[in-house]
């Protein structure tokens, strides 16, 4: 199937530190795409691959699961790694979770995370019987666009695969058994006013992490997708100014590529 427009894969060849931005389940490089070239007009090698399964149409979703999603920002990590001299991993929602197992997964490879709105459990009693209904109805209502600004929308999926979502429950499991194996740096923005993600989230991955420099930054004014929400360019901000303290080389521009 044909890539939505406005879903493509990024990538820009800038300096010798690299950025990986991870979206989340459902959506698209779209809610990221900003955030990539604010960091790639920072002189950053940046790359926002799309995930298998998404941008086109929630069918091919349902044939998909977090193997083939976290196979794809592994793959996507490992061209940095050649690419550049240093690496961070950054993502939304469950592009965060993605973000964490990697970091657990490669240790210090992965330079330092942040990660916006992230999850790590599925919540509500659907969840509990995934493992049965998902044999019985395919999807249910999309998680897209929990955006506080007027006018901004979230490119991603009004229905969620529900085979898709019971391999997302798995994969949350597995990376929350695998928090206390992340030690980088990481910098946690989330929204008090997340309509799809709970504060217990990033609660227990603080708890439960490894780190020792870490901080949580507060986004009051947007929702679930503080990418494209009111608060983006403070994510920006407090994202390059994260990654410039831990890599100082972080400078010289290079050309861009989007599709």
């Amino acid at each position: 199937m044909p890539v939505l427009p406005g879903a493509e894969p990024y990538r820009h060849e800038g300096g010798e530190v690299g950025v990986l931005l991870c979206h989340g389940f459902t959506g698209s490089p779209q809610s990221l795409r900003p955030w990539a070239e604010h960091l790639a007009g920072h002189g950053l090698t940046v790359s926002l691959p799309l995930l298998p399964g998404h941008g086109t149409r929630w069918q091919d979703m349902q044939l998909t699961g977090w193997q083939d999603w976290y196979a794809e920002v592994d793959r996507a990590l490992g061209e940095l790694l050649q690419r550049c001299r240093q690496v961070f991993v950054l993502g939304l929602s469950m592009g965060g979770t993605l973000a964490l197992r990697l970091a657990a997964k490669h240790g210090p490879a992965v330079q330092g995370i942040v990660v916006v709105n992230p999850a790590i459990k599925l919540h509500g009693a659907a969840a509990h019987v995934l493992p049965v209904v998902r044999h019985l109805v395919p999807t249910t209502r999309g998680l897209t666009s929990d955006i506080a600004k007027e006018g901004v929308k979230e490119l991603g999926y009004d229905r969620v695969p529900l085979h898709a979502a019971y391999s997302l429950r798995k994969f949350f499991g597995l990376v929350d058994g695998a928090l206390p194996q992340v030690t980088q740096p990481l910098l946690l923005l989330r929204s008090p006013r997340d309509h799809v993600v709970p504060p217990a989230d990033s609660a227990r991955i603080l708890a439960r992490v490894s780190s020792r420099d870490v901080r949580e930054v507060l986004l009051e004014q947007s929702y679930h997708v503080a990418t494209l929400d009111h608060d983006a360019e403070r994510i920006f901000e407090e994202s390059l100014s994260f990654i410039g303290r831990l890599a100082p080389i972080a400078g010289q521009k290079g050309s861009t590529s989007g599709g």
